[in-house]
């Protein structure tokens, strides 16, 4: 067979027919996979739907506050007043989130907790900040060292007085916190401590002595003043106007009937530091 032959004998060769079988095969498949989805898409509706209709049936408009907590600065008025804008919410529709960031929004109030009250309520629980210094002349700082009020009406005249640069709250307030124990260990109270704007630390006891503490080393002339200089002036302290703990080998004492003379209690004096 020449090639002409073998060109004509392929060139009126007819053309394979489709796999009907196969094409049939692929069509199922497709068809069965769209009944899954159908079945799947109707059991997740019959599942939502009643929990929709419950939802609906249980989203009746809020008609009752209760609080709960040990209140003394916080009044149950100005909680139902910051809680009130959500009112016309439903029971199951009220955002607990914004309600509680209400709440907290209250001057003393510290933290809340907002639940659901079955069927149409709302419980809210209070825990309120404690005062644990004056910062300036009317704010309060709380146990963490946070600034909660910055005007408060009423300020504890108990509470220490704290007071430094602004934005240095945290950091007086700790140091505070982390000294004023010992301060009691040894038999003394912590009345006022100030940092100035140069960064210089000195604190008012509550027997009338100053003590003043300089920029460097305040942790370790803390620590020389509670374990040496206070037995020192422990029997004169009627006397003494204030001790200044800025002294690499010692300290000095200002009397009272001597002005602010120094006595020779000090050894060499930290020029850079005071």
């Amino acid at each position: 067979m020449n090639l002409l032959q073998a060109f004509r004998r392929n060139r009126f060769k007819p053309a394979r027919k489709p796999n009907a079988r196969q094409g049939g095969w692929q069509w199922r498949a497709t068809f069965s996979q769209w009944r899954n989805f159908a079945r799947r898409g109707a059991l997740l509706a019959s599942i939502l739907a009643p929990l929709a209709a419950l939802t609906w049936a249980l989203d009746r408009p809020l008609r009752m506050i209760s609080i709960d907590g040990s209140f003394q600065r916080v009044s149950g008025v100005e909680v139902e007043e910051a809680v009130r804008p959500f009112a016309g919410a439903g029971f199951m529709s009220a955002n607990l989130d914004d309600v509680k960031r209400a709440v907290e929004a209250l001057p003393w109030v510290d933290h809340a907790r907002v639940a659901r009250y079955f069927p149409n309520g709302l419980h809210v629980t209070i825990s309120e900040q404690t005062a644990a210094a004056r910062w300036g002349d009317s704010g309060l700082l709380n146990t963490r060292g946070e600034l909660f009020l910055r005007d408060a009406k009423h300020v504890p005249a108990e509470l220490p007085r704290l007071s430094g640069p602004a934005g240095t709250e945290s950091q007086v307030a700790q140091r505070y916190l982390a000294v004023q124990g010992r301060m009691l260990e040894a038999g003394m109270r912590i009345a006022a401590l100030r940092l100035d704007e140069r960064g210089a630390w000195e604190m008012d006891l509550d027997n009338g002595v100053t003590v003043r503490l300089g920029r460097r080393d305040v942790d370790e002339r803390i620590d020389r003043f509670i374990t040496t200089t206070s037995q020192v002036i422990a029997h004169h302290v009627t006397e003494i106007n204030y001790v200044d703990m800025r002294y690499s080998n010692g300290f000095a004492i200002g009397w009272r009937n001597q002005g602010n003379a120094p006595s020779e209690a000090a050894m060499r004096a930290d020029d850079a530091d005071a």
